[in-house]
């Protein structure tokens, strides 16, 4: 099988890549992204690329179908893949997020390819307060990356696929240790600030809910997607991927992550303004169709791989938030440099 998989250059495909080659091992593995952070190698003793066959580097706005040809299955990862940077950059995360994404679906119905896995987002809830969101839940899009899923999301639903199958994966908040490590995902900034300074701030009021998953658990779902059957006339699946009792109040993860480090505080800003992201997701359908491939890694797995990750590469930046490992502070740093204009492409 030959596998393109695009943003693999990221905190996810990062990953993802060695548990592709380990599970598909005679496979074709192709990487393709633009290389915006390409260079925020952490704590990796090689560079994950070296287990693919091919890497290609372009912005995903410009994929054509000879990128695509002969290709199998599609694992489409590129995105501008938060709301700090979709808010700051509203207008390429909607190209990029969905105007390419739509394009990459259509060019790889024309190329034949067999198989799309979408890593869509459970924050395509929005504020969902009451029960545990389900995948027949109206969905409640509150922030640009949020919309640019949703709207891929009913782009793919649309579609008349024949034998091909489309899955979107609706990831719960990604956590644990990449080879590209992002602290501007809660649970790595909460274990980064306890680890150079015991001391956890907590800018909302902690009361918001997310559910978590490990980065490795996210590459064993996309695993699940490329090789799912296609029963039940669901050629197209949009489904939530988690685990129910992995549904946590933001306090309770930073007072989790103060009880495995000895000595951290935890400073929750009571006066926040309340923050409206908060939902709970039902992964039953999970549960039920994947059952061989649940995610194992619970949140005190999650907070220990971390610990040990950061604590290999020596870590005690204290200013961290200002760092390459937050994913708006890397982009602004290309654009002062003058290496990327404002829609986002290199210059």
């Amino acid at each position: 099988m030959k596998i393109l998989i695009t943003g693999n250059l990221g905190y996810v495909g990062s990953v993802l890549t060695s548990h592709l080659r380990e599970y598909f091992e005679e496979s074709y593995l192709i990487g393709y992204d633009t290389g915006y952070f390409a260079h925020s190698i952490t704590g990796a003793n090689f560079i994950p690329e070296k287990q693919l066959d091919l890497q290609y580097y372009n912005d995903i706005r410009l994929i054509t179908n000879n990128h695509l040809k002969d290709v199998d299955a599609v694992v489409h990862l590129s995105a501008i893949s938060n709301d700090p940077m979709g808010n700051k950059f509203e207008r390429p995360t909607e190209h990029i997020n969905s105007t390419a994404s739509i394009d990459l679906i259509r060019k790889s119905i024309q190329s034949g390819v067999n198989r799309f896995v979408f890593a869509s987002s459970c924050s395509m809830y929005g504020s969902a307060s009451e029960s545990p969101r389900k995948e027949t839940d109206t969905l409640n899009p509150l922030t640009a990356y949020a919309r640019s899923k949703a709207s891929t999301e009913k782009y793919m639903q649309d579609l008349i696929l024949g034998d091909s199958i489309f899955t979107s994966l609706r990831f719960s908040t990604a956590c644990g240790m990449s080879p590209r490590l992002r602290l501007d995902l809660v649970l790595n900034d909460f274990v980064a600030c306890a680890l150079t300074s015991r001391k956890i701030t907590v800018l909302s009021n902690g009361s918001p809910w997310r559910p978590l998953i490990d980065v490795n658990d996210m590459a064993t779902a996309i695993i699940w997607a490329l090789r799912r059957d296609a029963s039940e006339n669901l050629n197209y699946l949009s489904i939530n991927v988690g685990r129910t009792d992995s549904n946590y109040q933001i306090k309770d993860l930073a007072n989790t992550v103060a009880d495995l480090i000895p000595g951290t505080s935890v400073d929750i800003n009571k006066n926040a303004e309340t923050d409206n992201r908060s939902y709970k997701v039902d992964f039953s359908l999970y549960s039920q169709l994947a059952s061989g491939f649940q995610p194992s890694f619970s949140l005190e797995n999650s907070i220990v791989s971390l610990i040990d990750g950061l604590k290999s590469m020596k870590f005690d930046n204290h200013d961290f938030r200002s760092s390459q490992y937050i994913r708006l502070k890397a982009l602004q740093s290309h654009m002062d440099m003058k290496r990327l204009n404002k829609e986002l492409y290199w210059r």
